[in-house]
């Protein structure tokens, strides 16, 4: 089975086919980083780093940017108001930079506690602007759009393909735009691509058309065009941008630039939290940073997992429980594998665990190569972890080289693929102390089993199932699951 992948633009799902054979350029539009990165951006950033992680895996070259957003993004994703990170600076008595530096920081802990690996590029808007006054110059030049009192704004109307990714009709947009916000616009759709910065702003830039800053949206596309090139492979994000900024940015690079901006577009489902969307004003927004200060990271991530990225998902207190119980469900079996493994005997890989352990990679690969499809693989490896437990359990003495091919797909595609399965399973610094606890139970209970003090042995053996975890006795020692 080939690679497909669900197309926003063309509202079907698709066999991918690079630009260029075995490369892959991928741009995800990236936080803008004046307060703590919240759970919203954690299901956006973990789905994405699992679909590099794939086409990684696949044996793509995959050249991966997403940008940081420090200048340019108003309050409201309009042209109207108060820069986001000037208005949080003016908030903390603090430089706008101040600000783009801590959170920034803020952001990139988050997602190494999460697992996410770092992206090969994270342009900052501020660092591009030579490159946007250029983009705005060659839309001045082809008349897509025009100048007033400083500020340079992109005229919709002088091209009909706009709207095309969200399927909004320029005739409705009219009434999502108050005409009154600003009366320089010869439409109401028109969007700036420059502003003119007041006295009061302090990140702002001369250019031919006097001091200003960049539009939000056009920070995207020159940035995106920069590292990799005019057309690219995948362009993704979040559902909730796909109007105005995903819109606008097709607009403006494929007027500036004749073709086609990317070829295949994907978007990452909302997030609601207790069904609610999350929301500064009703008090619900929950950060990545408070999360993990409630659920293990690997919890929150295989969480993340169990919807497909381009579906909404409700975080509550009940789902992290059942996510936490899924993962320690493959945690325990991956535990005891390898404790197995530390005592088994030497021999040939068993041609039965091998076709096991194939018959699971092609199940996995299968549900990865339907557009990403996470929540489906992760059931494949929870069927694996049935097969594991009941191989673990039925008193068979298998060999290094059996236990150690079921380990390496652990490894492959629990680890290197969804992030989920650490390469040490004992590290506490990933939260698993039980790990330790359970050892320390088990060799307890050996003791006792060992002078022949059965009523100790079997108690452990049973407040441990009334915990929901077996102990499960074989040839060459003890291992554990949770039920």
């Amino acid at each position: 089975m080939t690679l497909r992948i669900y197309n926003v633009l063309t509202r079907q799902k698709e066999t991918f086919t690079p630009v260029e054979p075995g490369k892959v350029n991928i741009y995800v539009c990236g936080p803008t980083v004046y307060d703590y990165p919240h759970i919203g951006h954690a299901k956006t950033y973990v789905n994405f780093d699992v679909v590099v992680r794939y086409l990684r895996h696949s044996g793509y070259d995959v050249l991966y940017v997403q940008n940081i957003t420090d200048v340019g993004h108003l309050v409201g994703d309009r042209d109207e108001g108060e820069d986001k990170i000037q208005k949080k600076a003016r908030l903390e008595s603090a430089l706008p930079m101040q600000i783009v530096e801590r959170y920034t920081k803020i952001y990139f802990d988050n997602m190494d506690a999460l697992n996410v690996a770092r992206p090969d590029i994270s342009p900052r808007a501020s660092g591009h602007i030579p490159e946007q006054i250029a983009m705005v110059k060659t839309l001045i030049e082809k008349e897509h759009a025009y100048v007033v009192n400083g500020s340079v704004y992109f005229d919709v109307t002088s091209w009909d393909e706009y709207g095309k990714l969200s399927g909004r009709k320029l005739d409705e947009q009219k009434e999502a735009v108050r005409l009154d916000e600003n009366t320089d616009k010869r439409h109401p759709a028109d969007f700036a691509i420059w502003k003119a910065a007041d006295e009061g702003h302090i990140m702002q830039w001369d250019s031919p058309w006097g001091m200003g800053y960049p539009g939000w949206h056009i920070e995207c596309s020159a940035m995106a065009v920069k590292y990799l090139g005019t057309t690219f492979d995948i362009h993704g994000g979040g559902i909730d941008n796909i109007f105005p900024h995903n819109d606008c940015e097709i607009a403006q690079s494929e007027c500036a630039h004749g073709e086609a901006f990317s070829n295949y577009w994907m978007l990452t489902g909302s997030l609601t939290r207790d069904g609610v969307k999350m929301s500064k004003s009703l008090g619900n927004g929950l950060s990545i940073i408070d999360a993990l200060a409630n659920y293990r990271p690997e919890s929150i991530r295989y969480f993340m997992l169990t919807s497909h990225y381009s579906n909404p998902i409700d975080f509550s207190g009940d789902a992290l429980e059942a996510a936490d119980k899924g993962w320690k469900r493959i945690w325990s079996a991956v535990s005891s594998l390898r404790e197995r493994m530390r005592n088994a005997p030497a021999g040939a890989a068993d041609p039965a665990i091998v076709a096991i352990a194939d018959e699971a990679a092609a199940a996995f690969t299968a549900k990865m190569d339907d557009d990403f499809n996470a929540p489906a693989a992760i059931a494949s490896l929870q069927e694996l972890t049935r097969k594991v437990n009941s191989l673990l359990s039925d008193g068979t003495a298998y060999s290094a080289d059996s236990l150690a091919a079921i380990d390496t797909l652990y490894r492959t595609l629990g680890g290197g693929v969804l992030g989920i399965v650490p390469d040490d399973i004992s590290d506490d610094s990933n939260g698993n102390r039980e790990g330790d606890l359970l050892r320390l139970l088990i060799d307890l209970r050996n003791t006792a089993r060992a002078e022949k003090n059965w009523a100790a042995s079997d108690q452990i053996r049973d407040r441990l199932k009334a915990m929901g975890i077996s102990l499960l006795d074989g040839a060459d020692g003890t291992a554990w699951q949770i039920d």
